[in-house]
Parts: C-alpha cells; structure tokens; sequence
C-alpha cells in the first residue's frame, strides 16, 4: 500500500504539476507534418531532461523518423520491472477554426485543462513522472525498478518503432507494460481495458484519364472517377449495416455471454451519447447493442473522400482522378494482413471498367484480448481503486494502440497494463480537447499506488 506521506506530496504539489503539464503542451510536436519535426524533437527532449532530473538513465534516440526516448531507473535486484509507454507527439489540430481556444496554447476552464495533446497522450504519460517525482521526494528509492518508452510517432503508426523495439529488446525487458492512452468507461467511472480492436487503414486512388475534361466534350463517353469512387465505396457495406467484403467475419471471436451480461449491466446512456454526438439516431450493425458495436464489433468507415472541383462557382469538368481513405476495425482473431487481402481483392473485382485503381497500405495493427486474472492486472485495479476511490470496471475499447501489438509480437509481453485516465468525452483527435485536472491528480495518485501493488 502506498504511503500516505506520498499522497500529501502530490497534494502539496498540485499546481505546479498543472503548470508543468501546460508547459509540455504548448510544444506544438505534431507528427505528421514535416515542418513540426523541430517540435516533435523538442517535445522529446523535454521529457529526456524531465527524465534525467529524476534520477534516471535516459538517452534520446534518433530514427528515420521521429526520435524516441528511452530512459530507466532499476535499483532494487530483485523487484519487478514496470515499462512505462507514452508518446509525446500529437494530432493536426485541423480545424483550426471549431477551437474555442488556440490548440497549443492550453487554458483552463471549468476545471478542465483545454490544447492538443491534453489526453492524448502528454497529460495522461505526465502523471507516470509526477508519480515517481512524489515516490522519490518521500524515499529516495521506488518501490520496483521502472523503465519508460515514449515515442514520437503513435498518431502516424509508428513506423520506426518495430526495429527499435528489436534492437533494443533486451533493455525493454519487465515483467508488465503500463499503458494509459485510453479512458474510463465514462466520467467518474475508472477502469481497465481487457480488449483493444485492430486496423486496417487503406488508401484507394482511382485514375480516370490523363487530366481533367471538359464535361460536355467527353461526357458519355469516359467513366468518371468520382462516380466509379462512389460506385465502390456504396458497395462496401450491406443495408444491414455489416461489411459486404467476402470472409470479412470468418475469424471473429464471438463475444462471451459473460462479456454481454456484463457490458449490459454497465451505465451506458444512449441518449447522453446521442446529445454529445449531435445526433438524433444511433446506427450500426443489427443484433448488438451500440456499446458492443462501438466497442467489440468489426466496422468499416471512409474516412476522407476527394475529387473534382469542390470551388466556388461553376467548374464543367470530368476529374482525372478521385480518393478516398477507408478504416476497418478489427476485433480478437482477425489480422489486419489477412483483412488488408480480402480488401483489395474485393475492390478489384467491383472497379466499373474504364478506371484503374491503386491501394495503399497506410498502417494497421492486430486487436488485443488480455487476461482479466492475471495478477498484475488484479495490482492496477488495486491501484486504481486508491485514485479513483472507486473499484475499477472491465471494458473493450473500440480504438487501437499499435504499441500493444508490437509489445506482444516483438517482445513477448503477455502482461499489458492498459489504464485510461481520461474520459471519452475529452475529445481525443478532436477540436477542443480536454482532461479534466482531476482526473489527471487522480491519474498522479493511481500511478503511485501501481509502483506499491506491483511490489506487492
């Protein structure tokens, strides 16, 4: 059990941790754009030095891409090793114009803090080093030997992180990973994700002819790449609301009657959802609930569509080309290789003729099934419970974290901590983005507490 001497501390230093996490998030590291590389860099030696300054062995490495920080503190033979993951780059914070305050320059309001990056995934990262600051501050040593890994490439698929991951094996070697890059179930209620869903994230590129035409030239003569585009994506999924791609659901993992029972037994207010989406009906796939479909069914989205002239005014043309990016989420035993496949051999064979038609894998990740009863997830529910005040529920999240794959495939980790300290109405990868600072001392104090049960 954590020392209350330690809880004191945080107590003692709430404000300055706010002001600290302001600081991170007002570096504007946003991954996918090439002018913010200097940012991204900046963000990750922010956390280098805040690192250091704990006592810990830490190094930044460079890589084809972003750098990562990998740094620890293992003093206690004997004890068990925590891996720590975060990342410290961020999403565009596109549209600029929906923030109600500027994206990278965080406020409070209504006990909010407000930027990008506020719970994806800096502020919820940042209560991992407050935690050991407050442990450290109170007895000079943690109770386990930690080692932390913070990326600068999560929003883009880390794309360097597997050699990464493989040169340095044995300094990544613990006994659990914690991860907190998620939420609770919903606000006030905490808990941990048993279940993350995978992805396959495609790119289709149809090519008409060489430029653009004049409409009333060419017109009834050439397909039009905008509409053989539409002609594809309508055909995508059935009225019913599943995915009409042959053998998509050959592998899904039915859901357990227990898991049914359980998810039915959990708060979830359908109208509450509807008022912050903004929508007057929940749809989906027919026979499941919209908490098993959001969580625990595979879906299909086009995510952004584009072609011809969109301008205003008037513009008569046939476009040469058109796109548009389709995800798929994939949930326990479907493989995003195998999903990948069936996609584009089902795409092949519904291209009207006259267009051809490119794919591009952009990246994806294998779903995750963890075992409730293993011991250290028993610890963190334990460790929750001492934040939160409150027991912990068990959840199937419906996004991916392409870390936890790559942790299990590379480096064999079975024990995978995934703890959210957030709410799902922070507005991840949306306008406006939140962490309620409660939640973030809460995260601090549940921390704390993991590095105690652990030791246990």
């Amino acid at each position: 059990m954590i020392p209350q001497e330690i809880l004191n501390k945080m107590d003692g230093n709430r404000r300055r941790y706010v002001d600290e996490l302001l600081s991170f998030l007002r570096i504007p590291s946003v991954s996918t754009y090439s002018q913010n590389a200097p940012d991204v860099r900046r963000a990750g030696e922010w956390i280098l030095n805040h690192l250091k300054r704990l006592g810990f062995q830490a190094k930044i490495y460079s890589t084809a891409g972003h750098p990562i920080v990998l740094g620890e503190r293992c003093e206690m033979p004997g004890r068990p090793t925590l891996l720590i993951y975060g990342h410290y780059d961020v999403q565009p914070p596109e549209p600029i114009d929906e923030w109600r305050t500027p994206p990278f320059n965080p406020v409070i309001q209504d006990g909010y803090v407000y930027g990008r990056g506020a719970t994806d995934d800096k502020g919820q990262f940042f209560t991992y080093l407050k935690a050991i600051e407050a442990v450290l501050a109170v007895e000079s040593k943690l109770p386990i030997n930690v080692k932390v890994l913070v990326e600068g490439e999560e929003e883009i698929g880390s794309p360097n992180l597997v050699p990464f991951l493989k040169s340095r094996a044995d300094d990544l070697k613990a006994d659990a990973v914690a991860i907190s890059d998620g939420s609770q179930f919903t606000h006030g209620i905490p808990a941990i994700t048993y279940s993350l869903r995978g992805l396959s994230y495609l790119q289709l590129e149809i090519q008409g002819p060489r430029f653009d035409l004049h409409s009333g030239v060419f017109g009834g003569v050439i397909t039009n790449p905008v509409q053989a585009l539409s002609d594809i994506i309508s055909k995508l999924k059935k009225d019913d609301g599943t995915v009409a791609i042959p053998g998509f659901y050959d592998n899904v993992l039915p859901l357990e009657k227990w898991e049914r029972d359980e998810m039915a037994n959990l708060q979830f207010d359908e109208d509450s959802l509807k008022a912050y989406l903004g929508v007057q009906e929940l749809t989906g796939e027919e026979g499941y609930t919209p908490l098993e479909r959001k969580s625990a069914r595979p879906t299909l989205d086009v995510n952004g569509i584009w072609g011809g002239f969109a301008g205003e005014g008037a513009k008569t043309i046939i476009p040469a080309k058109a796109g548009a990016k389709i995800s798929m989420r994939l949930v326990p035993n479907q493989r995003s290789e195998r999903i990948n496949r069936l996609f584009r051999e089902f795409i092949h064979s519904i291209t009207p003729r006259g267009v051809t038609v490119n794919i591009t894998e952009l990246h994806g990740a294998d779903p995750v099934l963890v075992s409730r009863d293993e011991k250290n997830v028993q610890a963190a529910a334990k460790a929750i419970e001492t934040g939160f005040g409150k027991s912990p529920v068990f959840i199937r999240e419906g996004g991916s974290i392409p870390i936890v794959n790559l942790l299990k495939e590379v480096l064999g980790f079975e024990s995978i901590l995934l703890l959210g300290w957030g709410s799902p109405d922070d507005g991840a990868h949306s306008p406006n983005e939140r962490f309620l600072l409660d939640d973030f001392h809460r995260g601090i104090r549940s921390a704390a507490a993991l590095l105690y049960e652990l030791a246990l």
